[in-house]
């Protein structure tokens, strides 16, 4: 019997605040897979017309599946949780663009009509579990000249991506990232990020004075406000020597997670759940890996053709900032301007922190409450470079799309 093509939709979406990995982070002390459970709970906790036995699949991501990010995620993240013992999960390794394909995996499965109602996320403790931990890359990678030996380190793939554009600079890369400081810095005062954020118990350890306490985190730890060119000229450029990738110019590493509720439009408004998006399109496309960063190009490429648009009919960007030269890689393709004031307009992971597998939600998140504000954009889209050379691109509708600019 043929199946019909169901329409898809964002319902919802929180995150933990982004910490800083290591020792000094604030959550040092806490398991990575607490901070799924702490979001899918959350999650439940704002939609209690979600009936938990209803809920057909939970999809994690991580990068770095062992120790607390191991053992299928989405599975024993849900028993933490409290759903019941009959909704199944799984784990989900795409690098940066994790808990990105959570969504597009289950995304799927709702379209089909495998799926009613599904959970999506990712987690990354990069203080417990750096990039790279515990892997051991194929030596024909390097021996048989598959992939330039950068390509096993982010920050040389960015700076080979500097020399794939010479018009893109320090000098622009670090007056984007003082952008991004001073949109998040303002995002935060205007009270747009914290609605979606899961205030997180820690347990901290003060080894300067030999005291142990308990703290709630409600905000980005990463976060610079403040930050002026004068600040980041005279950073060190780890990669190369008298590079331009800086760590004031590039996502730091990071601690959070994200969850979101995925879902057919009939399910949730039969349902009394919000809709908050509407999927149209989504693309993944691989590059050289030694230039991960590019990758978001084609990949939008691909998803724009899907959905029979053109970049001018997108009305709102949410590009993630691994580092700043990716993101302005993309404008420059697309003739967009650096300051653009349709490219993510909260601030982006420059600001908030990259927690690699988390961060695909949160760029939605963001794009949805940009949705509600500005009814008169109908399309916007979420995209990502992910390591060893791929792009992700997600295209999403305004259900509160009025060309008046009223809100239905």
């Amino acid at each position: 019997m043929p199946r019909t093509v169901r329409d898809v939709v964002f319902v919802d979406g929180v995150r933990t605040p982004f910490g800083k990995a290591g020792p000094k982070g604030i959550y040092n002390e806490t398991r990575a897979d607490d901070l799924v459970v702490k979001a899918i709970r959350e999650l439940l906790r704002r939609n209690p017309d979600l009936d938990p036995k209803k809920i057909d699949e939970v999809a994690i991501a991580a990068t770095t599946q062992i120790g607390d990010q191991g053992l299928t995620l989405g599975r024993t993240a849900g028993i933490l949780a409290g759903l019941p013992q009959s909704v199944p999960g799984y784990s989900i390794d795409r690098m940066c663009a994790g808990a990105l394909t959570a969504v597009t995996a289950v995304a799927g499965g709702v379209a089909f009509g495998a799926y009613d109602v599904a959970l999506a996320g990712g987690v990354e403790h990069m203080g417990r579990h750096p990039m790279g931990e515990g892997v051991d890359p194929n030596p024909r990678f390097v021996s048989e000249k598959l992939v330039d030996e950068s390509a096993l380190f982010m920050g040389m793939t960015a700076e080979n991506l500097h020399d794939r554009y010479p018009t893109i600079t320090k000098l622009r890369a670090d007056e984007y990232a003082v952008r991004s400081q001073e949109k998040a810095a303002k995002a935060y005062a205007d009270g747009k990020i914290q609605q979606d954020l899961v205030p997180i118990s820690v347990r901290n350890t003060n080894a300067e004075v030999g005291e142990t306490g308990w703290g709630l985190v409600t905000t980005d730890e990463p976060m610079r406000p403040g930050t002026t060119l004068e600040n980041l000229s005279g950073l060190k450029t780890p990669f190369r020597t008298h590079g331009r990738v800086t760590a004031g110019n590039a996502a730091g590493l990071n601690d959070g997670a994200t969850a979101a509720i995925i879902a057919s439009e009939d399910f949730a408004r039969e349902n009394n759940l919000p809709v908050k998006m509407r999927l149209v399109s989504y693309s993944f496309a691989g590059v050289e890996p030694e230039v991960m960063g590019y990758g978001p190009i084609p990949a939008t490429e691909k998803a724009l053709a899907q959905a029979g648009l053109t970049i001018d009919d997108i009305g709102l960007f949410e590009i993630n900032e691994a580092f700043a030269v990716q993101v302005l890689a993309f404008l420059e393709h697309y003739g967009i301007a650096d300051d653009d004031a349709r490219v993510n307009q909260y601030g982006g992971a420059i600001a908030f922190g990259h927690p690699l597998a988390s961060s695909g939600v949160r760029l939605m998140t963001q794009l949805a409450r940009q949705f509600e504000e500005q009814p008169h954009v109908r399309y916007g889209l979420t995209t990502m470079c992910v390591g060893f050379g791929m792009g992700a691109t997600v295209i999403w509708e305004n259900p509160n799309f009025n060309a008046e600019g009223d809100s239905k």
